[in-house]
């Protein structure tokens, strides 16, 4: 895989990682969390744990120190696996977490390969695991302001990487056409001019207060709109003077201005936005639709399909939704000992033996891999190029719900 691919790669495991990371929760102050970066021996996180694992002898309570004992010993064999941290550094998450019915299991999670290297030495003992530095791991410093404007509504928020962000949709409720004649008709029209001028004002306002924190990251203020709303506005100063210095000269045409008008922004000024993957995911995507309605087309989609296209070699380029959850696993049923492998999402049950019928209750796991990590090891094989596509484009929803999360780009027609 190329250099990108492989930070890809790791972003993606990364971000998968935190998500169970985030939910775990330990009874007390029982999950140990060790974070060492490059520049730190692991002997020294390993002399720091033996030390705290002596000092845990003196908590009073006998569950949290057999829980935050058990969970020292777990990460002093897990360390004695390496010999340096490598080169990004290594973060050990340990303990016992909360399972529901006052039960608890133990997780030994290690995130050994983070696409950034870790900044400080860190241990932590506490009811959650600390994940501070590996969030920071996945925040895009890049970015672009939105914002989309007509006299009936607003919307703004922010593009980076393959995120786009809502942050806020307002409504000006101004008055529209009237009847009255005379000065009933001036009046009227001063009026909601004034209610527009408010509404402008308004929507300025709660746009720049949310960027001027990070404006710094901020490449350039995006503008767009369904009329000339949208260059009255830029026109007559209504942002903040620091705001207005990064508003791009071209303002776009959009047909709302809500949420949908926002992405529909980041479509139409793509070329702009030179550091944001949203328009190469869609351009990837839209040859993806493109071949599919072809005679002869070379794709394929959904798991069985594009495993058959990748041990055929024929897949160029893979494309993995972001948010697909599946583990491929390995079961063997207990009735009947035969074995088999399925793909299971997060909440599904094991499926039932296909050889006796046995109710998967009576499954044994004997491999679980992440679909994910075995689809990109498999494309590894035949030089396939794999591409992670998020769900904040219309397409990227397309391929997760219409397409399984899985498509490929192939070399050749394989239907």
């Amino acid at each position: 895989m190329s250099d990108d691919a492989v930070l890809a790669t790791r972003r993606l495991r990364l971000k998968i990682a935190l998500e169970d990371l985030r939910e775990m929760r330990g009874f007390g102050t029982e999950l140990v969390t060790i974070i060492i970066p490059p520049d730190r021996q692991v002997s020294d996180a390993r002399s720091l744990l033996q030390n705290e694992h002596g000092q845990a002898a003196n908590i009073k309570s006998k569950g949290t120190r057999k829980n935050v004992q058990g969970a020292i010993e777990s990460a002093l064999s897990t360390l004695s696996k390496y010999k340096n941290a490598g080169e990004n550094g290594i973060a050990l998450f340990v303990g016992s977490i909360i399972i529901g019915n006052n039960k608890n299991r133990m997780v030994n999670i290690v995130v050994e390969d983070p696409p950034q290297p870790l900044i400080s030495f860190r241990y932590r003992c506490d009811s959650v695991f600390e994940l501070t530095q590996l969030e920071d791991m996945l925040v895009d410093k890049k970015s672009y302001g939105l914002f989309v404007i007509d006299r009936s509504e607003a919307a703004f928020g922010i593009a980076s990487g393959k995120r786009i962000h809502v942050q806020e949709h307002l409504v000006s409720n101004i008055m529209g056409k009237h009847r009255q004649g005379g000065q009933s008709a001036q009046r009227f029209e001063r009026l909601i001019e004034e209610a527009a001028h408010n509404f402008f004002k308004r929507a300025t306002e709660h746009a720049s207060s949310y960027w001027l924190p990070n404006l710094d990251n901020i490449q350039a203020v995006i503008v767009g709109g369904p009329g000339a709303t949208k260059d009255f506005v830029v026109k007559n100063d209504y942002f903040h003077h620091e705001v207005a210095k990064k508003i791009a000269k071209t303002t776009f045409d959009v047909g709302y201005s809500n949420d949908s008008g926002v992405r529909e922004l980041v479509e139409n000024a793509g070329a702009m936005m030179g550091e944001i993957e949203l328009d190469a995911e869609r351009q990837v995507m839209n040859v993806f639709l493109g071949e599919l309605v072809k005679a002869s087309p070379k794709a394929a989609y959904g798991e069985r399909m594009i495993r058959q296209a990748l041990e055929q070699g024929a897949v160029g380029r893979l494309l993995i939704s972001e948010s697909l959850r599946k583990n491929s696993l390995t079961l063997q049923c207990t009735s009947c000992e035969h074995e088999w492998q399925a793909s299971i999402g997060k909440m599904e049950a094991l499926p039932n033996c296909p050889s006796c019928k046995a109710a998967g209750d009576n499954a044994k796991v004997l491999k679980s891999i992440s679909l994910i990590e075995e689809l990109t090891e498999m494309a590894s094989k035949s030089n396939t190029e794999v591409v992670y596509i998020s769900v904040d484009t219309e397409e990227g929803g397309q391929l997760l719900h219409g397409f399984g999360g899985l498509a490929g780009i192939c070399r050749y027609p394989i239907m």
